[in-house]
């Protein structure tokens, strides 16, 4: 279950605007790391979202997971089915949705939010009688 969404609509507009001004190179923002692009190929889902730089694909959607109680699993990237796993299993964790362009390697935060099972101190404790 998401909780606590973050939108980054905004930012990206204002970076776009910026690019397409000219007060910010098109090497700035094109700057995916072969991590990320790999995760695309890999972890990635497609958006209907053309590359708002190239306009040459579509651009695909990433989810990284972070968390104190993931171990190795945080900070990879990982596919919805995934997610929706560990929302069941593990303790609370937040999500970061990228996009990334796989021609011209545009990236940007499109939202963020937290999944997992609330902190064991917030839970409801059984007490013995």
């Amino acid at each position: 279950m998401q909780r606590q969404i973050v939108d980054y609509a905004l930012q990206r507009r204002s970076r776009l605007s910026e690019v397409h001004s000219g007060r910010t190179a098109v090497a700035d923002v094109c700057d995916a790391s072969p991590y990320l692009l790999r995760a695309a190929k890999f972890h990635g889902r497609p958006s209907p979202t053309l590359c708002p730089i190239c306009r040459k694909e579509p651009v695909t959607l990433v989810s990284w997971v972070f968390g104190e109680k993931l171990g190795q699993v945080s900070g990879s990237a990982r596919t919805n089915d995934e997610i929706a796993r560990l929302d069941t299993t593990a303790e609370e964790f937040s999500v970061h949705v990228v996009e990334v362009c796989r021609t011209c390697s545009w990236n940007h935060l499109v939202q963020s939010y937290v999944a997992g099972l609330p902190p064991r101190s917030s839970r409801s404790r059984r007490v013995a009688k």
